[in-house]
């Protein structure tokens, strides 16, 4: 048993004999947001679906709101909620039936069910399209539809599997208020993301995976004093290189004491920086 939102405890996940994630360990506290980052390929989507009850671990636990995962599924869907970066409503519903599916899957009886579409309608600013087909929809808001239907059932912890991919980014923003929003009255959330920004704006944690493990984790702040703050950039033909300094100070004064400083600048270190000097790789 564990007090945290959710807990992985040395989980693995083997395909044909590799594994996609291996002995992966972290906590979300309750009420915090985490960013989980990592190349194609890391183990991110295996992770969210053994999580989210989709894929069964190999080996190791998975908890969530105190409760083992495979011994009680049900106590972990009712206590989460899930927006994946694929389009998981019927787009041949409209906006309404495809919540009222939903409240009817969790056996949210009325007229209780009906008041929450209404409330999750009105929380992400679509109850002018109760009525619209999904289909008709633009991409922002086929996404707040997901994300009215995760919430529909009140569940405790949300996961946000890239769920500003493709966006405009003024929808993106819009977006972006709304997650704040859940995770300020409370909401526990688990957010995948390849914008970098977006995790460093948004995230209380960030925990960085590559082949299966998480190597490095912490607060944006605690990860930059780790790998260094200022960052002396030099271009050298089509590609750039990078060495960091604990400090931008520091990273000034290694620029000052150069002859030659062609092509040369110092700036602060960003999370991409960041994750790019871990993982070796940009992300695709």
């Amino acid at each position: 048993m564990t007090s945290a939102a959710v807990s992985l405890d040395k989980v693995t996940k083997i395909f044909s004999k590799v594994p996609v994630v291996n002995e992966l360990s972290f906590e979300i506290q309750a009420g915090e947001m985490y960013g989980l980052l990592g190349p194609n390929g890391a183990g991110k989507s295996t992770t969210i679906r053994m999580l989210i009850t989709l894929t069964e671990p190999t080996g190791g636990k998975i908890y969530i709101a105190g409760e083992d995962v495979m011994q009680n599924r049900a106590h972990a869907k009712r206590n989460i909620g899930v927006v994946l970066q694929q389009m998981s409503v019927d787009v041949d519903l409209t906006v309404w039936e495809n919540l009222e599916f939903h409240g009817r899957l969790h056996h949210i009886p009325n007229p209780r069910r009906q008041r929450l579409i209404r409330q999750s309608l009105e929380y992400v600013e679509l109850s002018d399209r109760r009525d619209a087909m999904v289909k008709t929809l633009s991409g922002g808001m086929k996404r707040r539809v997901q994300i009215a239907r995760a919430l529909l059932h009140e569940p405790k912890i949300l996961f946000l599997d890239e769920p500003t991919v493709g966006l405009d980014p003024q929808t993106r923003r819009r977006l972006w208020e709304i997650i704040r929003d859940l995770n300020k009255n409370g909401m526990t959330i688990l957010l995948t993301t390849h914008y970098m920004e977006e995790a460093a704006t948004l995230c209380d944690r960030i925990g960085i995976m590559e082949a299966g493990r998480l190597i490095d984790e912490g607060t944006f702040e605690e990860l930059q004093a780790k790998h260094g703050k200022g960052l002396v950039v030099k271009q050298k033909g089509d590609r750039w290189e990078y060495k960091f300094f604990p400090t931008l100070q520091e990273a000034e004064h290694y620029l000052d004491s150069l002859p030659d400083k062609t092509s040369m600048m110092v700036r602060e270190s960003n999370l991409e920086d960041i994750f790019v000097e871990l993982t070796g790789r940009q992300l695709d």
